[in-house]
């Protein structure tokens, strides 16, 4: 038996803790955010393992001052190694209240070590109850107050992290790993996230999903949109940690994920960061202050200078606030001979040349304001290339814009069927499986006749707004070939189960388009094509979908045979039911195809 309190009172005398940092990415930006730090005891010691360690203190009553203690080896050696990004730093929330934090022993230290507040996320843990809430919420609004961020901990793990995301309202939400293990292929965990996801758009939080181990799961969490992630599969936690991604994980993320935004910038074209790319020759993070302000009053239209280590960018430098800094009294004695890195921005946006321009402009809609003056760093595989800015970024998004309402449809707005081809071609392009449903309305004619074509389009665009509810937008895609057709590619795992949702959903809204007495009738009378009036059914949905695999079409042009052909099949299924109170029908082409076997005279809807 060790003498339990002997050996921490050792461990924290001697200053034996020592900080392990795990990398956080960015998906959206495909960079490493920040590093979480945890803390170890010495090796060999029966408190080597954190769960032993602050089990030790919180047994004797020590766990202020371990934490307090591990918050200074943190921050030293975060500074010492110069790592960039946020780094996040664990506290329960009994330690939010102590003294040592709250008193500016902290901020002082991080002026000392010249880590800037806005860089440092205090990450509260669920180990302990939280018995003064009213308390908890004014130290935070402290906190906030000097420039820090919070997260919670572990989402997932018990209902009193969902209470604290409810009232603290964090800037990141951690997901617990039980629900990432295996989210690839178990749906209640891909359902489960997706409500959390929701929550946090709400919320105005990011999602940091823990525990990513696997290759699929990693893809997974990408694809859904999630907006970080940390885990073995991107780093392990190391003293020295990695300070650009590694290889398996650049591997998986150019596995490309498919924009669903009709805004292409032409045929073919998804517009990235790198076609915003401008050259500007970086300055060493050894360079002198002198230096730089030497280039910024050499070239009046340079506005921000990046900062490198080496090849991998670790700043950014604003021209304004660098000339406002230097133009007191005495700052260039006191700092023009000091390395740059004393007034640049530690935590730059730095992003991959291959982020598209919608998680670009996600991105610095959600950052702070100063972003938006400083742009963004662009960089391939970690090293240097350029520097974009939010001038550049709007310019190309109006542009965008303008060219995807070129080929909307006019009365839904829905991309046509140019955007359609295109997004069908990068879908086969990816090798990503996919389901193409095509969406008619059986009895269009009759109903538009009879009601006048007012009321006609009231149900095209009841369709559309039903067809956008029922699918993910950042999973599907959906597009209106013209008149009442419609056609979804569907990436979502119960994308079935949607098109039942939308025959149901269309049946019910038409029902309510009409008056009681035809509801009730289930039709109404009108003139048919051989100019007898005779009673008519109500509009109905006829879908067809079809599963589209590898190698089994080669153009948009097969996709489109394949889809139509379904929807003819599923109308002859709504016919020979015309009788059952099904209110539409699915017919699914469950078959393989190969390329070619399409029949390629039906695929003129879409061209």
């Amino acid at each position: 038996m060790i003498d339990e309190a002997a050996e921490l009172q050792r461990i924290m005398t001697e200053g034996l803790l020592f900080p392990v940092f795990q990398p956080i990415m960015d998906f959206r930006l495909r960079a490493i955010l920040g590093y979480e730090a945890l803390m170890r005891g010495p090796e060999g010691s029966p408190l080597h393992r954190p769960d032993q360690l602050f089990g030790a203190a919180a047994r004797l009553g020590l766990t202020n001052d371990l934490e307090h203690l591990c918050r200074q080896a943190s921050l030293r050696a975060f500074a010492a190694q110069r790592l960039a990004g946020r780094l996040f730093l664990n506290v329960t929330p009994g330690c939010l209240l102590d003294p040592r934090l709250m008193n500016g022993h902290t901020r002082d230290l991080l002026n000392a070590l010249g880590i800037a507040p806005n860089r440092i996320v205090l990450e509260l843990t669920e180990n302990q109850q939280i018995t003064d809430m009213p308390g908890i919420l004014e130290a935070l609004q402290h906190y906030r107050g000097r420039g820090f961020q919070i997260a919670i901990d572990d989402l997932g793990e018990g209902f009193a992290n969902l209470r604290m995301w409810s009232e603290l309202r964090p800037e990141f939400v951690k997901i617990d790993k039980h629900f990432i293990h295996g989210i690839a292929e178990d749906r209640i965990k891909f359902h489960f996230v997706r409500a959390m996801q929701d929550l946090a758009e709400i919320c105005n939080a990011s999602l940091v999903a823990e525990g990513i181990e696997r290759n699929q799961d990693f893809v997974c969490l990408r694809d859904m949109g999630i907006a970080c992630g940390q885990g073995y599969f991107i780093a392990r936690p190391e003293s020295h940690p990695v300070r650009q991604l590694p290889g398996q994980t650049v591997i998986a993320l150019d596995q490309q994920s498919l924009a669903l935004s009709p805004m292409t910038g032409g045929p073919g074209k998804l517009p990235t960061a790198r076609s915003l790319l401008r050259t500007i020759q970086p300055v060493a993070l050894n360079a002198t202050n002198e230096k730089v302000i030497a280039r910024f009053e050499a070239d009046p239209d340079l506005d921000v200078l990046p900062v490198v280590q080496g090849t991998q960018p670790v700043g950014m430098i604003n021209r304004h606030s660098m000339i406002d800094r230097f133009a007191r009294p005495f700052r260039k004695e006191l700092f023009g001979r000091r390395t740059c890195d004393l007034f640049m921005d530690h935590a730059p946006l730095i992003v991959d040349q291959h982020a598209t321009i919608q998680e670009l402009a996600m991105m610095l809609s959600m950052a702070p304001k100063h972003y938006l003056f400083d742009g963004f760093i662009v960089t391939g595989e970690g090293k240097y290339l350029g520097v974009g800015t939010s001038h550049d970024l709007m310019a190309t998004i109006t542009e965008m814009q303008i060219s995807a309402a070129r080929y909307a449809n006019p009365l839904t707005q829905l991309p046509g069927n140019v955007p359609i081809n295109e997004h069908v071609d990068r879908m086969l392009s990816s090798g990503e499986q996919f389901v193409a449903a095509y969406i008619d309305i059986d009895d269009f004619k009759p109903y538009n006749d009879t009601y006048g074509y007012r009321r006609g389009d009231d149900v095209i665009q009841t369709l559309a707004r039903l067809l956008c509810e029922a699918t993910d937008e950042r999973m599907d895609f959906v597009g209106h070939i013209g008149g009442d057709d419609f056609f979804v590619i569907f990436r979502s795992p119960d994308w079935e189960m949607r098109c039942w949702q939308i025959i149901a959903s269309f049946a019910e809204a038409v029902g309510n388009l009409l008056t009681i007495d035809e509801r009730l009738q289930g039709g109404y009378m009108a003139e048919n094509r051989r100019g007898e009036v005779s009673f008519q059914g109500l509009p109905t949905l006829s879908i067809g979908a079809v599963r589209i695999g590898l190698g089994e079409c080669e153009s948009h042009r097969e996709v489109a045979a394949a889809a139509s052909a379904a929807k003819k099949q599923a109308k002859k299924k709504a016919k020979a039911a015309a009788n059952e109170p099904l209110g539409g029908s699915l017919f699914i082409e469950r078959r393989r195809l190969g390329a070619g076997d399409a029949v390629l005279s039906v695929a003129r809807a879409l061209n």
